[in-house]
């Protein structure tokens, strides 16, 4: 019995340099990935950063452009011009008194 245990114990030890080899084969591994992953993580961040800020410049010049189309001078040189009206006179004008409901 006690050479059994001795066969199990020597196999052991002709193992115990092989599997700590592959732990750290297998550790070295992983952070070689992790390393990869971290920087490939970054790029795409730097990528969505420069993105948003594309699309902010864009959402900002379209609120410039938008501002300066709805400008009353700007609406009214249109109506004028492009679809010629005419400004109302004071006798086209209807004015709609407010009705205050009472309880």
């Amino acid at each position: 019995m006690n050479s059994g245990r001795s066969k199990h114990s020597a196999q052991a030890r002709h193992f115990k340099p092989f599997i700590s080899v592959c732990f750290i084969i297998f550790t070295l591994f992983t952070l070689v990935f992790l390393k990869m992953e971290e920087r490939r993580m970054s790029y795409a961040v730097l990528k969505l950063t420069r993105e948003f800020k594309k699309v902010a410049e864009l959402k900002k010049q379209k609120e410039i452009q938008l501002v300066k189309l709805s400008r009353p001078q700007f609406v009214e040189n249109i109506a004028k011009g492009k679809l010629t009206l005419k400004r109302a006179t004071d006798k086209q004008i209807i004015h709609l008194s407010t009705i205050v409901a009472t309880k």
